[in-house]
């Protein structure tokens, strides 16, 4: 079983967050970054870009497959971790401590649609097929 730390948020897309005040980190997780194999490339968004949510804030291409992150709250790109532009490949030795954007978001109500840990190991025991 994938890496699940308890103190992040989840979304159905294997998305994480850690939320700080008003602002969340996000970044893909352990289990996703598993089936994707090798990292080779990740598209950051702009500082400054705003997000509705369900558009994609970034595309990660892999080995396996390229996903597509749909981003699960509204905000404003507050930081991009750069850092991806030339080691997009720290995602798979660290998926959980290799964040991809900081968004600011305006509504506290969308917190309400993630998942816990608790709900996020469960959905992907319950899940049949591979990703990609």
């Amino acid at each position: 079983m994938s890496n699940i730390p308890g103190e992040l948020r989840y979304t159905h897309e294997h998305i994480w967050l850690k939320i700080e005040g008003a602002a969340a980190y996000m970044g893909i997780t352990d289990y996703v970054q598993e089936q994707l194999g090798s990292i080779m490339y990740v598209d950051l968004p702009a500082y400054g870009d705003t997000i509705m949510i369900g558009d994609n804030f970034t595309e990660v291409e892999a080995s396996k497959a390229t996903l597509e992150a749909p981003s699960p709250l509204t905000g404003q790109i507050i930081e991009v971790n750069e850092m991806l532009d030339d080691s997009p490949e720290v995602i798979n030795e660290d998926a959980y401590g290799s964040w991809i954007v900081k968004l600011e978001f305006q509504d506290e109500t969308e917190l309400d649609d993630l998942l816990d840990a608790s709900e996020y190991r469960k959905m992907i025991k319950e899940q049949q097929e591979p990703l990609f």
